[in-house]
């Protein structure tokens, strides 16, 4: 996270980090980039980062990523926002977990319908292109 803030920092945009305040010692996260948000827990987290977000993009992670990807796409589902939900799926490295949603569409664990809560694309250029018709898709439910 820490390199992908400083390149987006350094190209000209903003960067917010909502980080809890038990995590800002600088042994743990390192070096700060853009204007940082402390909050008190995780919860906390991603309750403001779903209120300061555009939209949400998951990249090749561990299990803090993965949770907070299916926390956004449930409260995508549940109806709690209606922003675009974005997987770049870098070298196949989410193709498993891919599978996994597809087998639980297929076994009416997942609507059809809520498995195109999720864009996915392999490249950045890609998945922003599906984020922003996905966005008309999203502002449209909002009209």
């Amino acid at each position: 996270m820490g390199v992908v803030s400083q390149i987006v920092h350094q190209g000209g945009c903003n960067v917010l980090g909502i980080i809890p305040s038990t995590l800002l010692s600088s042994n743990i996260i390192g070096t700060t980039t853009g204007h940082v948000k402390p909050v008190i827990d995780m919860h906390q987290r991603k309750t403001k980062m779903m209120r300061e977000s555009d939209c949400f993009i998951a990249l090749p992670g561990g299990y803090g990523t993965l949770e907070e990807l299916f926390e956004v796409i449930s409260w995508a589902q549940l109806g709690v926002h209606v922003k675009p939900v974005g997987l770049l799926n870098v070298n196949g490295y989410y193709n498993h977990l891919l599978s996994m949603i597809d087998k639980a569409v297929q076994d009416e664990f997942i609507k059809p319908f809520d498995r195109n809560i999720l864009v996915t694309a392999s490249t950045v250029k890609e998945l922003i292109n599906k984020l922003e018709v996905s966005d008309s898709v999203c502002l449209m439910k909002l009209s």
